[in-house]
């Protein structure tokens, strides 16, 4: 299955970013790529990414997180990741990236305090 990515913009500086499918090496992490100078360049600086339909991951999708997250902390930003579960979930932990992004069950949750 092909990543799909779906934007949903909230109130003020926030946005969630919903995205279903395999993030992986090829042309669609060439997608998300595109999105996040797209969000950043109209000020939204805190980013709700919702994982709960990423079916797999691997080194290209978890490095794009890294960059977003490089990104954000120019800009004081903050990136929740949300519903990440299974292979997905378990890949951050194998790269101790849990340790340096906030992980929520759902969206509702990552929003929260934001």
């Amino acid at each position: 299955m092909a990543l799909g990515i779906e934007r949903r913009d909230g109130e003020g500086v926030v946005s969630v970013v919903v995205l279903r499918g395999k993030l992986m090496l090829g042309e669609d992490c060439r997608q998300l790529e595109a999105v996040i100078p797209e969000l950043l360049s109209e000020g939204r600086t805190k980013l709700i990414f919702d994982m709960s339909a990423v079916t797999h991951i691997d080194s290209t999708g978890i490095g794009k997180f890294i960059d977003t997250y490089s990104r954000l902390m120019k800009v004081s930003g903050k990136m929740r990741l949300a519903g990440a579960t299974g292979a997905v979930r378990d890949s951050f932990r194998v790269t101790r990236l849990d340790t340096v992004f906030s992980f929520f069950p759902t969206v509702e949750e990552a929003r929260a305090g934001l």
